[in-house]
């Protein structure tokens, strides 16, 4: 038999690491070790269809938990790492037990960023959005007519305020930078983006920090503002990012940056450790990114596991993400990284539109939305190593398929 694999971590990243490895004939003994009590699931619905009741938790699940045990995967819950023993090859558990591997896999991904206490971010009220627990708990106080502060103006923000105003609740979003979505989208994306929500009711202030948070008998009841204001608050949302979940490996002395930096094979600097996922650094184009993407859990993961299984292909990115708010579909194909022109097309529905970005004049992203012939055009561009003319995408009447010629 195989010698044993552990993979560190249960979410996304972790069972496409364990299927993957399965499906190639890999007979290696795997055990999953997660903290949650959960098998692995999916997260993006949490924030949208779990949370307005439209899903059932087990529609979440990636597999039922029979498929563990018929695959040979040892699922070990409600449990978690608090040392790596490079030398020994081992894992020391929280219990004191210890486990012998010869690969380890981490995909322990990202936790998000909390306010701090000082702020007021330890009073009842202030919630973040990532796991089944915080969708679970915002279900039982986002009630209609609730005022909720929503402090940050990424998609995590945007997404949960989209979700809160279906459910009939007061929303206000504050971003401290010159516009929301300053560090992912251009300009245009961002003012369709802010269009959408203000016609749905919500409030969105711009250039407006949290000072801090005011709280009565230890729960919040206002907010006071960058710009001196004061407004009065139900429940407070932090949307302020995320934080790699490296602490593991950096007390192990691999190298991290931000996350565990990993190769094109996702080896990082021990190479019986493997790191996938929201938590890994990895090797696109010249530079170590970080992918906090479903798409990118599924792919990294499975070019691991075929490297654990005897392969060496490099794993390529192609990034892809997506936003749903309200009816609106933001389909984004590529990374903006350092784009200097875009150029922005109307679709052919009232409202659809598609922001093309480029550097040195060649394509390298696209967001588009409610335009999926934008968004698919684009992506297949991207994925052959191909750009865009301008004069097509500049011109609305143009056919997106001569792109393709």
């Amino acid at each position: 038999m195989a010698d044993p694999v552990i993979i560190i971590g249960a979410g996304q990243a972790a069972f496409s690491f364990a299927n993957r490895l399965r499906q190639l004939g890999h007979e290696a003994p795997v055990t999953m070790i997660g903290l949650e009590p959960e098998p692995p699931y999916q997260r993006p619905p949490l924030s949208k269809k779990y949370l307005l009741g439209e899903m059932s938790f087990d529609r979440l699940l990636l597999r039922p938990l029979s498929w563990y045990e018929e695959n040979g995967v040892e699922l070990r819950l409600s449990t978690w790492v608090e040392e790596i023993d490079r030398d020994q090859r081992q894992l020391c558990l929280q219990n004191g037990e210890r486990l012998s591997y010869k690969t380890l896999v981490l995909a322990t991904g990202a936790s998000p960023r909390t306010l701090p206490a000082p702020m007021g971010g330890d009073l009842a009220g202030v919630y973040t959005v990532r796991d089944k627990q915080d969708a679970d708990r915002l279900a039982t106080v986002m009630r209609p007519g609730a005022r909720l502060l929503i402090v940050g103006g990424g998609y995590i923000g945007l997404e949960a305020a989209a979700v809160a105003r279906h459910l009939g609740l007061e929303v206000t979003v504050i971003e401290m930078a010159e516009r929301i979505l300053a560090r992912v989208a251009a300009a245009e994306t961002a003012d369709a983006v802010r269009a959408l929500h203000q016609c749905h009711g919500v409030t969105i202030r711009e250039k407006t920090g949290l000072s801090r948070l005011i709280g009565e008998a230890e729960r919040v009841v206002a907010a006071e503002l960058s710009d001196g204001s004061v407004i009065e608050v139900d429940l407070v949302i932090a949307g302020i990012g995320v934080t790699a979940n490296d602490v593991l490996a950096r007390k192990a002395g691999l190298a991290v940056q931000n996350g565990i930096v990993v190769d094109a094979h996702a080896r990082t600097s021990d190479p019986d450790i493997f790191a996938v996922g929201d938590c890994a650094m990895l090797p696109y184009q010249g530079a170590l990114i970080r992918l906090e993407s479903v798409q990118n859990a599924v792919d990294q993961a499975e070019a691991a596991a075929a490297m654990v299984a005897g392969g060496d292909k490099p794993y390529e990115p192609k990034p892809w993400f997506w936003s749903d708010q309200y009816d609106a579909k933001l389909q984004i194909a590529g990374l903006n990284l350092g784009y200097d022109e875009t150029l922005t097309r109307a679709g052919t529905r009232q409202g659809s539109l598609s922001v093309w970005y480029y550097r040195q004049d060649r394509l390298i992203a696209v967001d588009a939305i409610n335009d999926a012939k934008a968004y698919v055009t684009a992506k297949k561009l991207l994925d052959q190593g191909l750009s865009a003319d301008k004069q097509i995408v500049a011109d609305p009447q143009s056919d997106l398929k001569q792109l393709l010629a």
